[in-house]
């Protein structure tokens, strides 16, 4: 009888200290704001949830300006980058392939995989491969080509493989073709908009001078500067309406719930991981209801 209640107490007691260890993710981005984003909002989430959040960018961003030299703004983007981590409660780390210049290559397959694994990643988050980028395109098949390998011994000889099922996801874009994107997992990150919009504007070198400048909307700046960081906020927030993604909200949220919601973030399941079913889902977002 004692053995049968001993067992009882420390499925119990197991069962217990599974639910409280951290869910780890790692959100792999082409360039020093990539991350933040299109998954600012639910590193948010999780950080304050006290789950683990890592941010790493593939390039340096050393080409992404029109007036400062390469060096400098590689310095600047990195300074910027820690800035945009103090602000979500990340950790952000950037590899020094150049900008414009990222290439699936096996030595950036490898770190990635040295990434997953020293991170002990439960989700990974990443770019389709079908985006306008050609940055973006090849995180999105570095990633890919490293999901199986994690598990693999001998891929990662100066660490330990991956020995539990790990969830790969694909940010959202607008393209079309081969394939859209599909709002496998839609997250109300409502209340931590404001927090993602600050992230986003401390990288000042690409969202008040860059984007304006290659995007052609430099002269819709406010003319009263203090006014830019309300004006850039809330033009890249508003791609991320909930009625941007509303049949996708519609799987994970009652009505009642949606008339509250007015910003969300979006991702797509790769088949190239673990395929998690809906309670699998739940347990590692959350911040789902």
């Amino acid at each position: 009888m004692k053995s049968i209640i001993f067992s009882i107490i420390l499925c119990f007691s197991l069962s217990v200290t599974r639910a409280a260890e951290p869910i780890r993710v790692i959100i792999f981005g082409a360039h020093p704001d990539d991350c933040e984003f299109t998954a600012g909002g639910i590193a948010a989430l999780y950080a304050q949830l006290g789950h683990q959040v890592k941010f790493v960018s593939l390039t340096n961003g050393n080409k992404g300006h029109h007036l400062m030299k390469a060096d400098e703004l590689a310095a600047r983007r990195s300074k910027e980058a820690q800035e945009v981590a103090r602000i979500l409660g990340v950790t952000y780390e950037i590899m020094n392939n150049d900008d414009g210049e990222l290439m699936p290559s096996l030595e950036n397959r490898f770190a990635v995989i040295k990434h997953i694994c020293d991170w002990e990643a439960d989700i990974v988050i990443t770019h389709r491969t079908n985006d306008y980028h050609p940055d973006h395109r090849n995180t999105g098949i570095i990633v890919q080509d490293a999901a199986y390998m994690t598990g693999v011994p001998l891929m990662n000889p100066k660490g330990k493989p991956l020995r539990k099922p790990t969830v790969f996801l694909y940010m959202p874009d607008g393209f079309q073709k081969p394939t859209p994107f599909s709002p496998d997992i839609v997250v109300d990150i409502t209340s931590v908009a404001v927090k993602k919009a600050d992230a986003l504007c401390a990288n000042i070198s690409q969202m008040y001078e860059w984007l304006p400048w290659i995007e052609g909307w430099e002269n819709e700046l406010p003319a009263d500067r203090t006014q830019w960081r309300q004006f850039v906020g809330n033009r890249f927030l508003s791609l991320f309406q909930i009625n941007n993604f509303q049949k996708g909200a519609e799987k994970w949220y009652s009505t009642e719930q949606l008339k509250n919601i007015r910003y969300v973030e979006a991702f797509e399941i790769c088949e190239y991981g673990s395929r998690p079913d809906k309670e699998e889902i739940k347990r590692l977002f959350p911040m789902l209801p």
